[in-house]
């Protein structure tokens, strides 16, 4: 198999060479960052999340918390967009949020660039072929993330996912990596499944299954509603 080489060793020997100064030179960021969640939103300071990983085999997905644990009269979580924070949406608007993902990267539970760890609820809804993407480690990036994620739908972010399975290789990771830099420093915001999006991308009842949202486990940390991706 072409590639062979690189997805059982190089992969892997890039994602430690690169994440593990990232990680030092984002180390004074990332503490000004958990001082501002602390002092505005209070604790947790982490979103900590159960992700299906390599082979679908969960893994805690780490990252900056952005919303507040707000409830309503009867103690049900307000609605996302409500508790969605001005320091939150800054931080997902610059994707500061996802910086504590590189820990996952460092420990070996992800790479730098794969298919992106969506939900455990979503296992049981990927056709055969879609949960080929589980065939390599989830990525903080990857080619429905710098294809047209925003506008995209579901099926066609599953079938992207596949074809990075299919095609993996330095160039196409290098690829994905530039793209990926561009988007942070342009001005292409995150289309949020939170604030509603997703009943709209929806096409294959990942999180719309006979008209209405599926639901989704809580955060394992705090007990509160669960902070979806936006992807």
């Amino acid at each position: 198999m072409r590639h062979a080489v690189y997805r059982a060793f190089g992969k892997r020997l890039l994602d430690v060479v690169l994440v593990a100064p990232a990680l030092v030179v984002a180390s004074p960021v990332m503490i000004t960052v958990g001082i501002a969640i602390r002092t505005t939103m209070g604790s947790p300071i982490f979103f900590r999340h159960r992700r299906p990983g390599l082979g679908g085999k969960p893994f805690v997905l780490l990252k900056f918390r952005t919303m507040k644990d707000s409830v309503d009269g009867q103690g049900r979580p307000l609605s996302d967009a409500e508790r969605l924070t001005a320091l939150g949406r800054l931080l997902r608007r610059t994707s500061l949020d996802e910086l504590p993902t590189l820990i996952n990267v460092l420990k070996g539970e992800m790479s730098l660039v794969g298919p992106r760890p969506l939900l455990m609820e979503y296992l049981t809804r990927y056709s055969e072929a879609h949960s080929r993407r589980h065939d390599v480690k989830p990525g903080i990036t990857g080619l429905a993330q710098v294809e047209g994620r925003h506008t995209s739908k579901f099926s066609e972010r599953l079938d992207r996912d596949i074809e990075y399975v299919r095609s993996c290789s330095p160039s196409l990771d290098a690829r994905i990596l530039l793209k990926t830099i561009f988007q942070m420093f342009g001005d292409d915001g995150v289309a949020d499944e939170q604030m509603g999006y997703a009943e709209l991308i929806d096409d294959v009842g990942l999180y719309i299954r006979d008209g209405r949202p599926i639901e989704f486990a809580r955060d394992i940390d705090s007990g509160v509603r669960g902070e979806r991706d936006g992807d």
